[in-house]
């Protein structure tokens, strides 16, 4: 027998749970102010999704899905995206989206089941919230073929949940962009569960990460609680994609540490002994020790950081409970070029209250 063809999987970690080094640091972890930055997102994502919980259990808000435990994934690859990249989220993203310049009154509008939330004022190549799973993985890969045809430096990044790389969508949008070297960052949000179903129930390889090999590109696991190591490995993957590298698929290793939706219950498939180990793992707690432990990180400028996050969520929170519903009619507005006549009747007849 003759072996023609063999791989492996690396994982890449710098920060420990302890928040202490366990590698030698890339020269931005050296830099206080750039990670005191990526740890400033992180908590005030933690704050918008603590605020976005709390508006949806009075009313005020639609069904929501918390990224608690999983702000490191979200920040550490949109740091390292440039301007004109694209990012194409899934619906647990609300870190990337901010740090790309979304605004928290947009997400508290899409949120809120208003469409003027995904008109973004800041990255307007960015795709809005995708919350069907793993649909907008060939979206990525069609902008990154975009990209290339026009000889751009540019890479399209999507991010999409463990339980994505079940679906046909994202095997085929790795599929192509394997074939045609697309300049393209696949990230798996790896947290452990598909609402319900645990990782061990949904597939039988050893790591998500190695399905990139089948599809002809590189595949890495990244300690998805540890914001350094996304941030550089996302980096890496972007660097060599806009360049000619083609794509990479990244699985990020973190932890769902709320229900899987604002609807959801998980205690029904799940232990609070599971839940609470993980408590110990997770991105911000690790963050605040290695500014503190690498950085010098004080009391004070801790308590100054959660009150202005604290107070710019709820002004954002306050700014988005003034605006007027949109008109009704506006369903219908982003259909079609020319409404076709049968549904130009049904707004007619909605707005006249028939």
């Amino acid at each position: 027998m003759t072996i023609v063809a063999s791989f492996e999987i690396e994982c890449l970690r710098f920060v420990g749970p302890d928040g202490k080094p366990v590698a030698d640091l890339p020269a931005f972890a050296r830099d206080r102010g750039i990670v005191t930055g990526l740890y400033r997102w992180m908590v005030l994502t933690r704050a918008f999704d603590t605020k976005a919980i709390a508006l949806h259990r009075t009313g005020r808000l639609g069904t929501y899905a918390s990224s608690a435990g999983q702000e490191a994934v979200a920040v550490g690859v949109a740091d390292a995206m440039a301007p004109d990249d694209v990012l194409l989220p899934s619906f647990r993203e609300h870190g990337a989206q901010l740090v790309r310049g979304v605004t928290m009154k947009e997400l508290f509008l899409y949120w809120g089941g208003d469409g003027r939330g995904s008109d973004f004022a800041g990255p307007r190549q960015d795709f809005p919230v995708c919350v069907p799973v793993g649909s907008h993985a060939p979206h990525a890969a069609g902008a990154a073929l975009a990209f290339k045809l026009r000889g751009e430096a540019r890479a399209a990044v999507a991010i999409f949940g463990d339980g994505a790389t079940s679906k046909g969508d994202v095997y085929e949008a790795m599929n192509i962009a394997g074939s045609w070297a697309l300049p393209v960052v696949f990230v798996v949000s790896n947290n452990q569960w598909a609402i319900s179903v645990p990782r061990a129930a949904q597939t039988a390889a050893e790591t998500l990460a190695q399905k990139a090999i089948a599809a002809g590109f590189e595949g890495l696991q990244v300690d998805g609680n540890d914001v350094v190591a996304v941030r550089q490995a996302t980096a890496d993957a972007l660097g060599k994609a806009r360049v000619g590298g083609g794509p990479t698929l990244i699985e990020a290793l973190t932890y769902r540490l709320g229900d899987h939706t604002t609807v959801d219950d998980a205690s029904r498939y799940r232990d609070d002994e599971e839940v609470g180990r993980h408590w110990k793992e997770e991105p911000i707690v690790r963050s605040r020790s290695f500014l503190i432990e690498t950085h010098g990180w004080t009391r004070e400028e801790e308590e100054a950081l959660i009150g202005e996050c604290g107070a710019a969520v709820g002004a954002a929170a306050d700014d988005y409970l003034t605006v007027a519903p949109e008109d009704p009619g506006a369903v219908f507005d982003w259909l079609y070029e020319e409404l076709p006549t049968a549904y130009a009747r049904q707004r007619t007849d909605m707005l006249a209250g028939e």
